[in-house]
Parts: C-alpha cells; sequence; structure tokens
C-alpha cells in the first residue's frame, strides 16, 4: 500500500526538502480553538458576577481558571507525547479499570460532588475532575487494545462483540447513575466506531446499533424528565415548554438569530446576560454566533471537519504501517472529538435534543480541556512514531 508523502515533506524556498517530525498544521488548529474557546469564555462569563448565584466571583473568575486548566493540559501533553505507544497499549485494560474505579467513587456521598441534581465531579480542594471525561479516553484505549489481541476472533460475533459489550453496558450503568447520558453516547460511539473500523463484520456492526438505538429509545420511554426533553425539543416555542424544559434551546436559537451573518460583535451578545444558561460550557457555540455571525460559526465547524479528517489520517497511515493499535486509537478518539463537537454543535442549533456535553478544546471545563489535549498528545504521539518508521527508523 502506498502511502502520501505531501504532509510529511516541507520545502522552503532556496532549501532543500526535509521531514517535520510532526504535524505542525494540527498543533497550530488546536492552538486557534483553545485561544479562540479562551476569548469566548471569557466573553460568555464576564457578566455572571452580576447574578447573585456568582457575586462573589470577580468578572475574569472564569477565564482565569479556563486560562489555568489550558497551562495543566500544557504540562499534561508535554509528558504524554513522551509515551511510546507500545506503553499506552500494555496499560490500557489497567487505564480503563482505572476509570471504572472512579466512575464507581463519584457516585459515593460525601465524596462525589453535585451540581443541578447530577453527581458528576471529584473535588480535588481548589479544583474538580470529572471520571467521565477520563473515561472517555480510557475506553478508546481499551477497545483499540482490545481489537488488536482479539484480531482473530472479530469474524466471530459472541466471542468478539460479548466482552465489550460488557464493558460499555458497565460503563453505562454506572454514568446513567450520575446522570451523564451525553457521555454515555459519546463512550458507546466511540466503542462502536473502533469495532467498526477494526473489522468487525457489518451485518454484525448494524446488530449492535440496532440494540443500542433500542436501549437509548427504552431509556427515554422509562424516564419521564428524559422524555419530556424529546417533546420540547420537537416543539422548543410551545409556551408548554418554552420556560422551562426548552429555555435553554430557545434562547440559543435567538441567539443565533441576533448574529446574522457577521454577528454583533465581540462582546455584544445580549442572550449571555443571564438569558441563556451555561452560556460559556454547553452552549458556546450560541455566543460564538451571536457574537461573531454565521462566519464565525461556519470557521468553527471548518475548523473541527478539518482536525477530524486530519487524525483519521493520521490513524490510517499508522494501519498502513502496520501499527494497528496505533491507528485504531487515533481514529477512536477522532470519533470522540468529532462525535462530540457534532452533538454538541447540533444541541446548540436545534438539530438534536439537549445533552449536558461542551465543545470540546473551546468550552469553560477544566476535565474536559486536560482530557482533549491528552488525547490530540496521544495523536501526536502516533504521527510522530508514524514519521520515524517512514524515515526507516524504529519507535
Amino acid at each position: 500500500m502506498s502511502l502520501p508523502i505531501r504532509d510529511w515533506v516541507s520545502v522552503s524556498s532556496g532549501q532543500p526538502a526535509r521531514l517535520l517530525g510532526f504535524d505542525q498544521a494540527l498543533v497550530w488548529v488546536v492552538i486557534a480553538l483553545l485561544a479562540l474557546g479562551t476569548v469566548m469564555v471569557y466573553s460568555a462569563s464576564v457578566a455572571l458576577p452580576d447574578s447573585p448565584r456568582f457575586a462573589r466571583y470577580e468578572p475574569t473568575h472564569f477565564l482565569l481558571r479556563h486560562v489555568i486548566s489550558i497551562l495543566v493540559a500544557g504540562l499534561a501533553v508535554i509528558v504524554a507525547v513522551q509515551i511510546p505507544m507500545s506503553v499506552w497499549e500494555k496499560w490500557s485494560p489497567l487505564f480503563f479499570l482505572g476509570s471504572l474505579v472512579l466512575l464507581a467513587v463519584v457516585l459515593i456521598p460525601g465524596v462525589g460532588r453535585g451540581v443541578n441534581g447530577a453527581q458528576r465531579w471529584i473535588s480535588l480542594g481548589a479544583m474538580t475532575f470529572q471520571p467521565s471525561e477520563l473515561a472517555k479516553l480510557a475506553m478508546a484505549l481499551y477497545a483499540a487494545g482490545y481489537m488488536v489481541r482479539k484480531m482473530e476472533i472479530k469474524e466471530n460475533f459472541w466471542r468478539a462483540v460479548t466482552p465489550m459489550a460488557v464493558s460499555v453496558v458497565i460503563v453505562g450503568v454506572l454514568l446513567l447513575a450520575e446522570p451523564d447520558m451525553g457521555a454515555f453516547m459519546v463512550i458507546a460511539t466511540i466503542a462502536m466506531g473502533i469495532l467498526f473500523l477494526g473489522g468487525v463484520n457489518g451485518r454484525m456492526f448494524l446488530l449492535i446499533s440496532l440494540l443500542l438505538v433500542g436501549a437509548f429509545v427504552l431509556m427515554i420511554t422509562l424516564s419521564d424528565w428524559r422524555r419530556e426533553r424529546i417533546f420540547a425539543y420537537l416543539d422548543p416555542w410551545d409556551a408548554k415548554y418554552t420556560l422551562g424544559t426548552s429555555y435553554q434551546l430557545t434562547h440559543s436559537l435567538i441567539a443565533f438569530g441576533r448574529g446574522e451573518i457577521f454577528g454583533q460583535g465581540l462582546g455584544s451578545s445580549v442572550e449571555k446576560l443571564h438569558y441563556l444558561p451555561e452560556a460559556h460550557t454547553d452552549f458556546l457555540l450560541a455566543v460564538i454566533g451571536e457574537e461573531l455571525g454565521f462566519v464565525g460559526v461556519a470557521l468553527v465547524i471548518a475548523a473541527f471537519f478539518w482536525l477530524a479528517r486530519r487524525v483519521f489520517h493520521i490513524g490510517r497511515q499508522a494501519i498502513a504501517l502496520d501499527r494497528v493499535f496505533s491507528g485504531l486509537l487515533a481514529q477512536g478518539l477522532g470519533i470522540w472529538l468529532a462525535g462530540q463537537a457534532f452533538i454538541n454543535m447540533g444541541v446548540n442549533l436545534g438539530v438534536l435534543p439537549t445533552k449536558g456535553l461542551t465543545l470540546p478544546l473551546m468550552s469553560y471545563g477544566g476535565s474536559a480541556i486536560l482530557m482533549n489535549c491528552v488525547a490530540l498528545a496521544i495523536v501526536l504521539r502516533v504521527d510522530i512514531e508514524n514519521r520515524q518508521l517512514m524515515r526507516g527508523g524504529r519507535t
């Protein structure tokens, strides 16, 4: 199989061609998204101290914490990118087991921290950690390692799928107890995506998909508040839902409507002034739409599309170099970032029912920023080892 080399070569005017050590374009796009996210988090949160709930905070409270999260994530990236993929593969089962322990610990009264009826965080003194973010990375690592270890049985449905199904069910039970259905959807998508990319029979994949869809339908049917969310999503302007279940969605749509093509201008959002709840987290894209307009939203969508395509390209190169674990892991991480971005954007635009998922790399949230950056550091490590092999070296 021939490999494209155009992304591996840098040519400067008057200088001989040279192989780059890592994907610089990928790094710059990630930095651009982090930078824009920082600006928009500040814009979306600067007025929050006017609310009695945040009266004791300074206007820069969320900005400073967001910047600290990025700096911590930067240190984690420096460490993660040094770890060989063979080490990630070796420790992937224990990594997954550790994430399950943390998902269980967060449910212990007095240990887990609850916000708005959801118990998803572990308090670490000055900061909190959300185990579900770690579980997304852990599932990608475990699923990629599992497919490599069980490559010879992938045509046998029960032997290939049952252990992964059990793992997803255990994670799902723990997440739904928090509750965090959004994270469960992302984790299930990661597992299914890696199974499919790993070569599980198409008919098997279709059956798994139908079972998951059936499970989601059953959960919605048996849960009054989830069913109410679906009805509110289908008709958000109904007076029954506008001031209740669909309040966030309607104000998000108003924000996009006000933004039009070029936006109201940076800092000029009205919806962030206590009309749109969680404007700096789940609904950051709505603030971008109001302040930067269709142009700003389109640029963010294009950046995530390019990022996902680049990550998948690195994964395909790894598989072509017979580095199956690295390739499946990179593609699984691409599914995570692209899938979560798609869900968040869909929720903000009213295309999908409301879910508590942040916009990767951009929304406020230290745990999410940390794990997103670590995931991309692993992708960068895959790319570095790919390039070493292309130069005839060893990983």
